[in-house]
């Protein structure tokens, strides 16, 4: 017999809506504007480590099919309409990732990300932090830099490390892979950060992690101080990366670079290519304001706020019983 019922407790759904409800009520205090956007793109993420669902739409103008994609954040339709003069806003939305279901992880989940025009990223975080303890009653968070992070846990400078010691710092935490050398050194950073740091930062606290190299910086701005990093923070708590934030890129033609840059390491990966999404590039040569952009997992915090262990303990039906 098919197991029908949801995976999670009637509490559980009135912990949700009460969530919900505080961070409805902590956006209308700062006069930040509620938004919907489309779930369905003609264009999607680039990124090598992100992968869209995709589906066959066949009732187009152009009477011919086309590709259309299942959003992973509703980043670039909200970019869209901060070109469009909307002023701060926030969306609480689905998103979707083609990726194995996990203790922090579902296919769909929802997905809390806002916008400030004339913040900085500095000033985001202090915002971050101000939610997070309107809706977990936290202590303040603590802060660090990616950089000092690594020194502290792994005597190691992300900044100048070689190879050859990233071969050997991984080697040292356990981390046993087959053909090291074949993996970037983005990624063999990637693995030490999620092996080594993350378990031990923001057990008692939210933690703040800021500064990721350069050639991880999504969509934020280079540092104009220091080159070697970007304008990007995450937030981890009670071992979930709860939230990734940029001081956001304005410049089309570098973004439209970073996009092709992510194709060409896709390719190299043996991944398909994806479609750029035209309509935001456009939007950025129209103007994006001066801003910083914040996406946050709703599921995720619910879990620490409840004690769940899974995120099926928090979702009413997980896709195993979609």
């Amino acid at each position: 017999m098919q197991q029908w019922q949801p995976t999670t407790s009637h509490q559980n759904r009135v912990a949700r809506a009460n969530l919900l409800r505080t961070i409805r009520a902590f956006f209308c205090q700062r006069d930040v504007l509620e938004v919907e956007t489309p779930t369905l793109s003609q264009g999607t993420v680039t990124d090598e480590h992100l992968d869209a669902f995709a589906t066959d739409f066949y009732y187009g103008s152009t009477g011919k099919p086309v590709s259309l994609f299942l959003q992973t954040s509703p980043e670039y339709a909200m970019k869209r309409l901060l070109c469009a003069d909307s002023g701060a806003i926030y969306q609480i939305s689905k998103a979707f990732r083609h990726e194995g279901e996990g203790r922090w992880h579902n296919p769909e989940f929802t997905m809390l990300e806002w916008y400030r025009p004339g913040f900085s990223h500095v000033e985001l975080m202090a915002e971050v932090d101000a939610l997070l303890i309107a809706t977990l009653d936290t202590e303040p968070a603590d802060k660090i830099s990616y950089q000092q992070a690594f020194i502290d846990v792994l005597g190691l400078d992300p900044l100048t490390a070689t190879n050859h010691a990233l071969d050997d710092k991984m080697r040292c935490c356990g981390i046993d892979i087959n053909a090291p050398e074949t993996l970037s050194i983005d990624s063999k950073l990637q693995l030490l950060f999620g092996q080594a740091i993350e378990p031990i930062i923001g057990r008692e606290r939210p933690c703040f992690v800021y500064g990721f190299p350069a050639s991880q910086a999504a969509l934020a701005r280079i540092n104009p101080e220091d080159k070697r990093i970007a304008d990007r923070f995450e937030v981890y708590f009670q071992g979930a990366e709860l939230a990734n934030g940029f001081y956001e890129l304005c410049a089309p033609d570098e973004q439209r670079r970073r996009f092709a840059q992510d194709n060409e390491k896709r390719r190299a990966a043996g991944l398909p290519t994806k479609p750029i999404d035209e309509y935001f590039l456009s939007a950025l040569e129209a103007g994006l304001p001066d801003c910083a952009g914040v996406a946050l997992g709703i599921d995720r915090l619910l879990m620490i706020k409840v004690g769940a262990r899974h995120i099926q303990d928090v979702i009413n039906f997980p896709v195993s019983r979609a």
